[in-house]
């Protein structure tokens, strides 16, 4: 079901003030640069700022497992006893993701990408 680490979203309270910093750890720009959200690809696998993660109780970094079907996984993970912490939504460009809390109270997410 899961196909691999896709993207760790860390909370941001200053998103440029943020942004700078991981620019100055990584040495590398944003790929995508708006206000609602940074993205930088490391390798691959994304490195995210949320300016609003904290209206979802985001309040730590949350690491999201790439998957090819938000529902068949979403299904899985409900089964086998977590709780929906957010439910599925398109972020953009078919893009699904959906956050919930394990059984010690943890979160984790799932995303999908439309091209999959």
């Amino acid at each position: 079901m899961f196909k691999g680490l896709r993207s760790v979203i860390y909370p941001s309270t200053d998103l440029e003030a943020d942004k700078k910093f991981w620019e100055e750890v990584t040495g590398i720009k944003p790929y995508f640069d708006q206000p609602y959200y940074v993205g930088f690809d490391i390798n691959g696998s994304e490195l995210g700022l949320d300016p609003n993660a904290s209206k979802e109780g985001l309040t730590y970094p949350v690491t999201y497992w790439r998957v090819v079907d938000t529902k068949v996984a979403s299904e899985k993970i409900l089964a086998s006893g977590a709780s929906i912490n957010s439910e599925a939504k398109d972020v953009g460009g078919g893009m699904m993701m959906a956050t919930f809390k394990d059984k010690a109270g943890n979160i984790f997410g799932i995303i999908e990408h439309g091209s999959e």
